[in-house]
């Protein structure tokens, strides 16, 4: 046995690599491939939505003018309150919706008692938020720099 080396001479005559980089035809003739691909597919689309919306058009019934417009379904009149099962939780959702807002900006922008015998008062919110900016919101006091513990059956006020 000899110590020398073996040697591959199956790799033929350019050696046991490629010498040769990858072509960048293939690359671009795929890329222009996926582009054509994609814009037939655009184009059976927009052609399909085109014939159906045509399609629409041509058959859809003309409104005379002279045709009062359709009354407001969302409207419920008595006979229709039997019909429905109960809760009956709305009778007219505008109006009553219009008539929840008009209570809510009422109480927001009117003084009224929450607590007289405490002295508790309701101001509209305007004047509370001026309230805040000129007084600061109440803060609990503090003991040698630490928070005082609140004790048990004090509610906070």
């Amino acid at each position: 046995m000899s110590n020398e080396p073996i040697r591959n001479h199956d790799a033929g005559a350019h050696g046991a690599f490629e010498h040769q980089d990858l072509g960048s035809r293939g690359i671009v003739y795929s890329l222009i491939g996926l582009i054509l691909f994609v814009g037939v597919i655009c184009g059976i689309v927009f052609g399909v939505y085109h014939v159906l919306d045509s399609f629409s058009h041509a058959n859809q019934t003309t409104m005379s003018p002279m045709i009062a417009p359709e009354a407001d379904t969302r409207a419920v009149t008595d006979k229709d309150t039997e019909v429905f099962p109960q809760p009956r939780l709305e009778k007219n959702e505008r109006t009553e919706l219009r008539e929840f807002i008009e209570n809510e900006d009422r109480q927001l922008a009117t003084y009224n008692w929450v607590d007289k015998d405490k002295g508790i008062v309701q101001v509209p919110i305007d004047h509370a938020m001026d309230l805040i900016v000129k007084r600061g919101l109440p803060v609990r006091p503090q003991v040698n720099g630490q928070e005082q513990p609140k004790k048990e059956g004090s509610s906070a006020q």
